[in-house]
């Protein structure tokens, strides 16, 4: 039985409904603080600052667009597939106009502050995940996961279900 003080007196009740709410509320509040946290951080602040410098540029808006037009048209030969007599010139040219926007120093370390921004979320996803359970399944953006495991290309650890 748990005991509290309410307005000098003492109820010596508290449902557990309520405690999952004080639970629940400590946990919401130190949630935002740590989000408080990571958009002081440098990778966010650095993050900020390139993407307002490529939604700035002209020059970067202007491969935006040509590149949204490529890939409009490869969306139209992806309709039919491998079949469809423009889909890899349309795939080639997807490829051809992200490459040379990539080469746009704006883009590129906006790219490089969205992967080290990317990272530190990551890292604090899976310490909160470790903190309540090593068998926990952390998302990441990593197209090549470390450890392996069930579906991921490498060796199974066994920890599946």
């Amino acid at each position: 039985m748990i005991t509290f003080a309410r307005q000098g007196r003492k109820d010596t009740h508290m449902s557990v409904t309520e405690l999952r709410t004080l639970d629940m509320s400590a946990v919401l509040l130190q949630a935002y603080e740590l989000g408080d946290l990571i958009n002081s951080s440098r990778e966010a602040a650095d993050y900020l600052y390139w993407k307002e410098q490529m939604e700035q540029s002209e020059e970067v808006q202007e491969w935006v667009r040509k590149l949204q037009k490529k890939k409009e048209l490869f969306e139209e030969c992806q309709r039919f597939g491998h079949f469809h007599p423009d889909y890899h010139a349309a795939m080639n040219e997807v490829s051809r106009v992200q490459e040379e926007m990539d080469a746009i120093p704006a883009v590129r370390k906006f790219k490089e502050a969205e992967e080290r921004l990317d990272g530190l979320l990551h890292e604090v996803s899976l310490t909160v995940a470790r903190s309540v359970s090593e068998s926990i399944k952390v998302p990441s953006n990593n197209p090549e996961p470390e450890g392996g495991g069930c579906s991921s290309g490498g060796g199974c650890s066994g920890k599946c279900g």
